[in-house]
């Protein structure tokens, strides 16, 4: 029985905490703004597709941040992708698919530059991706200065890939109110955010490489001392968070259809909240996918919720995201102290 107390308080209650956190928010959705159709199936499964690239990126925020680093790039590696789509496919005339692969691939030499640099440089984490962050900007605007829009003329593919549906089950649906029924869906961006999300868990939960982010967080020395390559696990986290950012900003593009300098600015604090809110410690070696994922539905909860009031300013997401985050981040402090005191 201490076992398994042992194995709540250390592993999973953070976790709990934030499932809890997500019901009663989207419960108190439900009951306020009922009469405003808050209840329907597809506002919920508009979290998803609206935050489809970000529960992307705080999958690979979250494994960087379990080895006890931080990536602040992310929001313009994202920009940088998208104006690079809008601009090949656009503009050039690219195809679909070789603008895809191209994104991909910057995403690993962004990573592989950043890994090496904290990894076997043993820079600061913060500087290193800050400067990715301002190098993302930067090549952003050098790409293009204009907002680029996707168009169904520019690119039929990209086009017919954004506004697909996957249609739930019709006695799922509702009857709006003229009396048609409505029928829930998803798009394809969310499996693809999923299946990071369940690919991601696995390993972490069951591959050697996952176990060692857990170890490198928790103490880097200690996974040293038993034969790890933290150097090398520092490089592929990052590796792999840049990969994961690119996934995200192709679905981000699917979702905006359009590049700009100014796109995803801040998206790197939503993500770092999403994954500290989702129970990652920002010391490392504490945190899953899954309270990211929740994380990530907590903040488009927030941002529903403004929205469906109609009266109060955008900024107001900002303000109680940034209170959630406080509220983590004590509970975090406290999670610590008292795992402290118990050794």
């Amino acid at each position: 029985m201490k076992k398994t107390g042992r194995k709540i308080n250390g592993n999973t209650l953070l976790l709990y905490i934030t499932i809890a956190l997500f019901i009663v928010m989207y419960a108190i959705g439900c009951i306020i703004y009922r009469d405003k159709g808050f209840t329907h199936l597809q506002v919920f499964l508009n979290l998803f597709i609206t935050n489809a690239g970000l529960i992307c990126v705080a999958c690979g925020m979250t494994c960087v941040m379990l080895t006890g680093g931080i990536d602040i790039s992310v929001g313009s590696l994202i920009a940088m992708d998208c104006m690079l789509l809008a601009w090949g496919m656009g503009i050039k005339g690219y195809g679909c698919i070789p603008m895809v692969i191209a994104v991909l691939l910057i995403g690993l030499v962004f990573g592989c530059v950043q890994g090496f640099l904290v990894g076997y440089l043993d820079i600061q984490p913060f500087i290193v991706t800050m400067a990715g962050l301002f190098f993302g900007r930067g090549m952003t605007a050098v790409i293009c200065t204009d907002q680029i829009s996707i168009t169904e003329d520019m690119n039929k593919m990209f086009y017919s890939w954004a506004n697909a549906k996957i249609n739930l089950p019709a006695f799922l649906g509702y009857a709006n109110k003229n009396g048609k029924i409505i029928v829930p869906f998803i798009r394809p961006t969310v499996i693809i955010a999923l299946l990071v999300v369940v690919v991601i868990f696995l390993v972490l939960k069951y591959t050697r490489f996952g176990r060692a982010l857990y170890a490198v967080g928790g103490n880097a020395t200690s996974a040293a001392m038993m034969g790890l390559n933290v150097k090398k696990v520092k490089m592929e986290a990052y590796i792999l968070s840049s990969f994961l950012c690119s996934i995200g900003a192709i679905c981000y593009c699917l979702n905006t259809m359009s590049g700009s300098v100014q796109q995803a600015r801040g998206f790197e604090m939503d993500a770092i909240a999403s994954s500290v809110i989702g129970g990652t410690l920002l010391t490392g070696g504490v945190g899953n996918v899954i309270g990211s994922l929740f994380g990530c539905l907590i903040n488009g909860t927030i941002t529903q919720l403004v929205t469906t009031n109609g009266k109060l300013l955008s900024s107001w997401s900002n303000i109680m995201t940034a209170a959630l985050l406080m509220v983590f981040i004590v509970i975090q402090s406290l999670f610590a102290y008292f795992k402290d005191r118990n050794r």
